[in-house]
């Protein structure tokens, strides 16, 4: 049993990072501080449309490398917060 699922289970869908936002976020932001993070670490947050522009700008402004990647349609979080397809998850 996963700690999720200890806890009542994985989030059916990715909720966005922005406090108090509870819209479901369709991008992930992979971004690190070189001040403390090697190359090979980075960080993630998730952010729905809304709040996208507002969360990389936070990051950019401070000088921290990010990218994205979105997250596609019919994607949601698994039991163990690994992603599975709809199909897959029947």
């Amino acid at each position: 049993m996963s700690l999720l699922n200890a806890l009542g289970g994985a989030p059916e869908r990715y909720t966005c990072s922005r406090a108090r936002c509870t819209a479901r976020a369709r991008t992930t932001i992979l971004w690190r501080n070189p001040a403390i993070h090697s190359e090979d670490r980075t960080k993630a947050w998730l952010a729905c449309d809304e709040h996208l522009e507002y969360l990389d700008g936070f990051l950019r402004s401070r000088g921290f490398p990010v990218r994205h990647e979105r997250i596609p349609d019919g994607v949601r979080a698994g039991d163990d917060g690994a992603t599975t397809t709809e199909e897959e998850s029947r």
